[in-house]
């Protein structure tokens, strides 16, 4: 374990009476230059990405995942076995993400460091798994990480022997919560985590949406038509998304309408975390940042925490969008808070 994971034992009181390590006690401090929350955002893209300085993804074998519904449609993932005696850390990106995306592979090397096996899924549709795929993902298509699962452990019967903890990145985040609520259950999850998950999907849409995010509105939106136009489409279907202007506007021409959702509101009112979170048993640490561009933090000072004594919300002054590039470690603090939190959870 690096830097300060060790602070796990020191516990706090929460509101709804439960006991959690105090995550707290080490607080974010950005790294200069990167002071405000955009441009801990951008980093990500332009130093990790655009200049190769992150760190490297520990040593991994490609898996093939059939989702077995059906459609033939099938997942890659990158999986690397951890310590004897260590549990298994499965990584969920975000929109337009994929397991080569920077804060995957750091999150990978710094589970791998404190020993855990690590496995970075693609969704359907994303990254590698397009070519493997007839169709995509969105942010609550649950079953397909409950069928990689099943797939996973139909494939070894003993990879969850040592403990299964799963960690989802924005719209991946929003995901994992509501597999959470849904599918838990059926597997022996340990723990979870989500960074800056848009739990209120209409909020966070209507955040983004703003004046201000128009580059970052670019730039995601020529993301998701990438992705789209590589699924078999009618030209019907491709005129309509390579006209959308804006994130809200894809989803209600082309996410509502694939997926059986009325409209771009009736798909984030169904899918979005927010409404499942009281249904969460696993103990699950939810790290936002409250100058986060993408997702607002109101989403969260929104939601009763003292009735969820499962749920232990963990709020940044700063961080940006999965950024927390910090002056304390090269890994970010948020995979630090998580590693602190799977130790106490395992006890």
């Amino acid at each position: 374990m690096t830097d300060e994971a060790g602070s796990a034992g020191a516990l706090t009181a929460t509101a709804g009476g439960g006991r959690w390590p105090d995550l707290r006690e080490v607080p974010f401090k950005p790294r200069a230059p990167w002071f405000n929350g955009d441009l801990q955002t951008i980093r990500n893209f332009l130093v990790v990405e655009g200049l190769g300085r992150g760190p490297a993804p520990p040593a991994s074998r490609r898996m093939e995942l059939p989702l077995n519904d059906g459609t033939g449609d099938r997942l890659l993932a990158d999986y690397s076995q951890g310590e004897e005696g260590r549990g298994l850390i499965v990584l969920i990106h975000g929109l337009s993400g994929c397991s080569a995306s920077a804060y995957m592979k750091a999150s990978a090397a710094a589970f791998d460091a404190a020993g855990y096996s690590t496995l970075r899924l693609n969704l359907r549709g994303a990254g590698p798994s397009a070519g493997l795929s007839s169709d995509c993902y969105h942010s609550g298509r649950t079953e397909d990480l409950a069928n990689a699962l099943r797939t996973l452990q139909d494939q070894d019967d003993r990879i969850f022997q040592r403990g299964l903890c799963l960690v989802g990145y924005s719209l991946g985040g929003n995901m994992l919560l509501k597999f959470l609520a849904e599918y838990a259950g059926d597997f022996p999850v340990t723990a979870a985590a989500t960074v800056c998950a848009p739990i209120d999907l209409a909020a966070a849409s209507r955040w983004f949406d703003r004046r201000r995010n128009r580059i970052y509105q670019r730039r995601l939106l020529n993301w998701m038509l990438r992705d789209a136009v590589r699924l078999p489409l009618s030209s019907t279907q491709r005129d309509a998304i390579m006209a959308a202007r804006t994130v809200y506007g894809f989803d209600e021409v082309f996410t509502a309408p694939r997926f059986g959702f009325e409209s771009a509101d009736d798909y984030y009112a169904k899918s979005s975390a927010r409404r499942f979170l009281s249904g969460i048993e696993t103990p699950s640490l939810l790290v936002e940042a409250q100058d986060d561009p993408w997702v607002p933090t109101a989403s969260y000072d929104n939601v009763d925490w003292s009735v969820l004594p499962r749920l232990h919300r963990l709020s940044a002054e700063g961080g940006g969008h999965v950024g927390f590039h910090d002056n304390a470690s090269r890994v970010p603090w948020h995979d630090r808070r998580i590693l602190s939190f799977f130790e106490w959870v395992a006890g």
